[in-house]
């Protein structure tokens, strides 16, 4: 290891705003299994799938809309 290192023409890492933060979240078995399944039919892992869904409802600013019946 060297005693010092010259960081003078380093680049800012272009993806530092796009890093991901550790939460805790409940949701329910039955989504759970449905996003799993999703997993072995794509080989994308089900954390990823679900984490691409709420990007998708983010980015087009889909809006919740519930009826109950």
């Amino acid at each position: 290891m060297k005693a010092e290192y010259d960081f003078s023409n380093a680049t800012k890492n272009p993806y530092a705003k796009k890093l991901k933060k550790q939460i805790t979240i409940n949701l329910d078995s039955d989504t759970i299994e449905y996003f799993k399944t999703l997993s072995e039919n794509s080989g994308i892992p089900y954390q990823t799938l679900i984490n691409l869904y709420l990007a998708d409802c983010a980015a087009n600013k889909k809006q919740l809309h519930m009826s109950w019946k």
